[in-house]
């Protein structure tokens, strides 16, 4: 029986769709969450001296989306075949760049660098923002059953409906322009074994 242990921090932030992909699953596996003080004395000891870790029978695997990845093709949600694990993957890809493209308004607005965070909402987080939900929007209305790829679920569903309820959390309308997106975010967290995560995992700020 192979063992399973998630490392990272005690937050959501780059484990969060990790620990959904085996909560989805049913999978079980140790949520290893590292206090902040701690981290250093560990750092020399991961691949790439960052968390997340998955260990898979004590080996170790770095870096957020190739810990998703496996995880999904061991579970099945990574796509149908290999054309459609290519559009999960094209997905988000994109959606990594988004996220780097609002990532001046996202740190100003969390806290972690100076700048107006009104004027970087409009300027910068608003153009990345609605790029983004319009592609998902168009992949949503072209799968034509609930899901961003394919007729099942995959892991990028999971990325993206997280990323809705967090904006969600801080401004409930900002999915009124897109309101495909908003049953999506919902849909998705319906799904019985992500709903009960959800309900009983820890609650942090992000």
């Amino acid at each position: 029986m192979v063992s399973y242990k998630l490392i990272y921090f005690p937050t959501r932030g780059n484990g969060e769709i990790a620990r959904q992909v085996f909560k989805y699953a049913g999978q079980s596996f140790i949520d290893e969450r590292i206090p902040k003080e701690d981290w250093p004395s560990m750092k020399n000891d991961t691949p790439f001296g960052q968390l997340p870790v998955l260990e898979v029978d004590g080996k170790q695997l770095a870096q957020s989306i190739a810990i998703v990845r496996y995880l999904s093709k061991q579970f099945g949600i990574s796509g149908q075949s290999s054309w459609e694990e290519a559009q999960v993957d094209s997905l988000s890809d994109q959606f990594k760049d988004y996220r780097l493209e609002a990532r001046p308004f996202f740190r100003v607005k969390m806290g972690f660098g100076e700048g107006d965070a009104d004027k970087l909402h409009k300027d910068v987080f608003v153009p990345a923002f609605k790029k983004m939900y319009s592609i998902f929007t168009k992949y949503l209305k072209e799968s034509g059953n609930g899901y961003l790829v394919g007729g099942s679920l995959t892991w990028i569903d999971l990325a993206v409906a997280q990323h809705s309820a967090d904006l969600l959390d801080a401004d409930g309308t900002v999915l009124d322009e897109f309101p495909e997106m908003k049953d999506h975010q919902k849909r998705i967290h319906d799904i019985p074994n992500i709903k009960q995560w959800i309900a009983e995992r820890p609650v942090t700020s992000r």
